[in-house]
């Protein structure tokens, strides 16, 4: 064919920038929909950059029957940098290899991906034409529409839904040896000039900040007359008018989000995108519902959900789980002792390993050359009466997760989606945490989470706050589906090293029990049990009953237990619990014959019921809520009547979250949408520290729901309200589709925090934050005036030299905890780093109350909290280029402004001290500075989604080098 002919019949609906990866190298592509006589190709371009002046396509694939393009699971880091503002997607066609590409996560690429998905549909729509006369049923679905896409940021999962990121003593202690003697030495310079004009840039570029998403608050309560959906639907095609609307837009710059560390069930280090990128912002409002048939679509899929029962059948599959924490060891053995001990394949296997690698390139850089030897080692041991297919696979640092399902039944699965939450310090260490995988099996939807979860025998409530940590953040994340929490799936699967020891601590006394057979007596003062009884974690959890001994702990390569001069008690840490309907264990068992590691590998074989669809039935209700919606449409208007309308939030902390609930119901005669939208000139429904659970949803005529509001100021909001720029106030808008607005007032009262407050301000005060006039408090933030918090101020008064706050945090650690065992390795107690944070806003204590762990993680908090980083915005690239010279290194610190200057050096010299201890607290100057280089050496906001890894090895070297220097540096 001619190509000028080709070129005249084709229309480019959207474009966007990627980057392909290609054995490890990253290639620059554009990609481009195109139309062409009706039908629709997917264009991979090389060299965009001389696309304009000469077209040269890489590959033409056409989006048909064997066009697939699925949303990748992030790669899992140790570090948490929350820079990388990346969608990862894969790409498979007729006849063409398959692509994996990371496209920028912005409303473009938003646009472009809704482009294509509505592209398919229109292809799949052309392939299944009704007959004459009879109605479209959609393919059958499982769920109700549930509440559309959440997030904006970190997934490509909605259509349209770019969204603009939100906006006592000055005196060092005596007993600090080396860090005493550097801090006495500290200039304070009269002249301000310096530090006054990094200060004036700090609010415009904290309020331009990307607030870091972590994940969402932890599952609400059951809702009465809710209905929570397994399977949610995916959005509307986006109108043609609207996206290429939208593709102009893309020149503006979408500050992304990335998920960060959230602790336990009421307490996060971040506020949720979801809390204000949810489905009503201005983009998605317009996207969303644009015809009266989008609506009509949405309410139909909603009504088919809630009558699955008539339309389904339930068929019986069997799904073998495992867990086996292999001790960092390389498989020695067949695994078919495990694997193959039942007669009958299964239908699906789920496994679970902890430990896969104790390497530090396992650690550090999630590199691990044991995770194929074990995958290979599995895939010999399957069941040899049927083919299985790997479904998914995840690894985080040692916690990896397989699943294999039989190749006659892949076909039915659907929506796979992984997973990954780190546990460890301020949540971005992996050494602890969980993976997990999800899909859909016909109609009915599965997840599986792998955990390890906190070591040591007293640490039951680390383990239960861990698993509340990764039941709030582990999210799944789709093209066209809003996120999925762990618990909003029909069946739920939790195994792994869970780590819950014996409240028996006389080893000799376990095994005594044990020889007796007395495992009941034992399982009586089994911790996991207690927590379950007590409800503090698992509480919607069910476990088969044990009738094998302890699993752990065990001398590796033999069966005679652990014989080290720690001698372990005997435990129970492996396990497999469960939670859902339709679902029966059938063996509970260890496997005693493997002895590699220092546990034994446990399984659990189930009977589960598996929602099939009735294609006849389906059919059936399908046109029998047609009938009944056209019957109702034309005569009837929404209407939904709200218990409150005002709500006060009193004394509002920070990293306190703050719940509220009232109900709305549907009074009319119709079913209704209804959903939060965003006030003019707005992008969000609401403020930063605010969110509204669900932002939106479906109502049945008569149908109830609560609806949670909850205030929760991360350090993405402390900032302003501690500075006085922003107030507990707001107005949300609460949008009836075909109906009429209401408008639901939120007030209440802040209390400032020294977290989220500037170096400088903190050095101009001398009483606590709290103790200060609001007045006086916002002026000070506000001038930067010298002047100081003490009554009868006198001219000899001078600025702290370093926050009050810091020399208590570091004093404490320095006098308590150098040979604190995996300090800042192991995270702190929430209620605990509560109170640490109360204590520093009300007192000048002489000592804090907490653990080690606690008083660490809190300094972290407090450094990450920062609106201006140590190492201050503007000289974030000067660091990065002098990180290879320790002379230009101490010459940039010296530049900083005074309290900065301070605050790093006094740092530098405590981590110093830390080191020579590292023979007991187990730190290294890698790990300290991979740690505190994310913390202290921030990019400045512009350049948030720019960073690369190798910009992050030249901060983590900056810090190296000061800590590797001699004393006398």
């Amino acid at each position: 064919m001619d190509s000028s002919l080709g070129i005249c019949e084709e229309e480019c609906l959207a474009t966007v920038r990627g980057q392909e990866l290609r054995a490890g190298q990253k290639e620059p592509r554009l990609l481009s929909l195109i139309e062409r006589s009706g039908e629709f190709i997917l264009r991979v371009l090389a060299t965009p950059d001389a696309v304009v002046s000469r077209p040269v396509p890489q590959l033409s694939i056409p989006i048909n029957d064997h066009f697939e393009i699925v949303r990748e699971a992030e790669e899992a880091l140790l570090i948490n940098f929350s820079v990388d503002s990346c969608v990862r997607v894969r790409i498979k066609g007729q006849k063409s290899p398959e692509l994996l590409l990371d496209l920028q996560d912005d409303e473009r690429t938003q646009t472009f991906l809704a482009q294509v998905k509505s592209a398919q549909q229109q292809v799949e729509s052309k392939q299944r034409k009704p007959k004459a006369m009879e109605p479209l049923a959609p393919a059958a679905l499982r769920g109700p529409v549930p509440i559309p896409p959440q997030r904006a940021n970190k997934t490509a999962n909605s259509v349209g839904s770019g969204v603009n990121a939100p906006k006592s003593t000055s005196a060092l202690p005596q007993n600090l040896n080396n860090v005493q003697s550097l801090a006495s030495d500290f200039g304070f310079e009269e002249n301000f000039n310096h530090a006054l004009k990094v200060e004036e840039k700090k609010n415009h570029q904290n309020r331009l900040v990307a607030p870091r998403e972590p994940p969402p608050v932890p599952p609400l309560p059951p809702r009465k007359a809710s209905y929570t959906p397994s399977n949610p639907l995916p959005p509307p095609p986006i109108p043609k008018e609207r996206a290429v609307s939208l593709q102009a837009k893309d020149n503006s710059f979408i500050a992304s989000t990335k998920p960060d560390s959230f602790r336990s069930g009421f307490d996060s280090t971040d506020r949720p995108s979801s809390w204000c990128d949810s489905p009503t912002t201005n983009t998605m409002r317009q996207a969303m519902f644009t015809s009266q048939a989008g609506q009509r679509e949405y309410l139909i899929k909603h009504r088919l959900g809630k009558k699955e029962n008539e339309y389904v059948d339930i068929e019986t599959f069997k799904f073998f789980t495992g867990t086996w924490n292999v001790n960092g060891q390389s498989p020695d053995s067949s695994l078919e002792p495990w694997l193959r001990c039942d007669t009958d394949p299964p239908d699906l296997y789920a496994l679970g390993f902890q430990e896969l690698d104790l390497s530090t390139e396992a650690f550090f850089y999630m590199d691990s050359s044991k995770e194929q030897l074990w995958v290979e080692a599995v895939e010999r041991s399957l069941h040899p009466k049927a083919k299985y297919k790997r479904l998914r696979i995840i690894r985080l640092v040692g916690m990896m997760l397989v699943v294999f399902v039989k190749k006659t039944l892949k076909n039915h699965i659907k929506e796979v989606a992984a997973e990954h939450v780190g546990t460890g310090i301020m949540g971005k260490m992996g050494n602890k945490g969980g993976v997990a995988v999800r899909f859909v099996f016909h109609n009915t939807s599965f997840c599986i989470v792998n955990s390890h979860l906190a070591a040591h025998v007293e640490d039951f409530e680390r383990r239960n706050q861990d698993y509340k940590d990764i039941c709030a953040r582990m999210t799944f994340h789709l093209l066209d589906h809003p996120p999925l929490s762990i618990v909003k799936h029909d069946v739920v699967v939790w195994l792994g090293d869970l780590n819950y020891r014996l409240f028996m601590y006389d080893a000799a006394e376990v095994k005594q029990h044990i020889v007796k057979n007395e495992l009941k007596k034992l399982q009586e003062v089994d911790q996991l049990n207690i927590q379950r009884q007590t409800k503090r974690a698992f509480t919607d959890f069910m476990e088969g009953e044990i009738n094998f001994i302890p699993t752990y702990k065990y001398d590796p390569k033999t069966d005679r237990w652990d014989s080290s001069g720690k001698c372990r008690v005997p435990a129970w840490c492996d396990r497999i619990l469960w939670r859902g309907n339709n679902v029966k264990q059938l063996k509970y068992r260890s496997h005693m014959e493997l002895q590699t590691s220092d546990h034994k590998p446990v399984s659990s074989l189930f009977s589960v019921g598996v929602k099939v669809v009735n294609e006849e039935r389906h059919k059936k209700v399908f046109e029998e809520i047609v009938r009944a919606m056209d019957r109702m449409e034309n005569d009837f208007l929404p209407s939904v009547s709200l218990s409150r309308r005002e709500f006060s939030f009193e004394s509002v902390k920070f990293r306190q979250l703050q719940r509220v609930r009232f109900m709305i119901t549907n009074d009319g005669q119709v079913p209704c949408h209804f959903g939060f939208i965003p006030k003019l000139n707005d992008s969000q429904y609401c403020k930063p520290w605010l969110r509204a659970e669900p932002s939106d949803g479906f109502l049945e005529p008569n149908e109830t729901l609560e609806i949670y509001l909850d205030v929760y100021v991360s350090k993405d909001s402390v900032t302003l309200l501690n500075s006085g720029e922003d107030s507990i106030e707001d107005i949300l808008v609460l949008h009836l589709d075909r109906g009429k607005d209401y408008f639901i007032t939120i007030s209440g009262n802040y209390l400032p925090s020294c977290f989220g407050t500037s170096l400088e301000t903190l050095c101009r005060m001398k009483k606590p934050i709290r103790e200060i006039p609001i007045t006086k408090l916002i002026d000070l933030e506000r001038s930067k005036v010298s002047f100081l918090m003490v009554d009868g101020a006198s001219t000899e008064d001078v600025p702290l030299k370093i926050p009050k706050e810091v020399w208590i945090l570091v004093n404490h650690l320095f006098t308590k905890s150098c040979d604190q065992e995996d300090l800042f390795q192991t995270p702190g107690l929430q209620e605990e780093l509560q109170n640490i944070i109360d204590c520093l806003d009300t007192s000048i204590p002489d000592s804090i109350a907490g653990c080690n762990h606690s008083v660490a993680e809190a300094l972290l908090i407090f450094l990450e909290a920062l609106p201006e980083p140590v190492v201050c915005y503007e000289l974030y690239q000067r660091c990065l280029d002098c990180s290879h010279d320790s002379r230009l290194c101490k010459q940039l610190i010296s530049q900083l402004p005074r309290a900065h200057r301070n605050v790093f050096r006094y740092l530098m010299a405590f981590l110093k001290e830390l080191l020579k201890h590292s023979h007991n607290n187990n730190l290294t100057a890698s790990l300290i500075a991979t740690l505190f280089a994310s913390l202290l050496i921030r990019p400045p906001p512009n350049l948030m989604g720019r960073q690369t890894p190798h910009d992050r090895q030249k901060a983590i070297d900056f810090i190296l080098g000061f800590l590797m220097a001699g004393d006398e540096e």
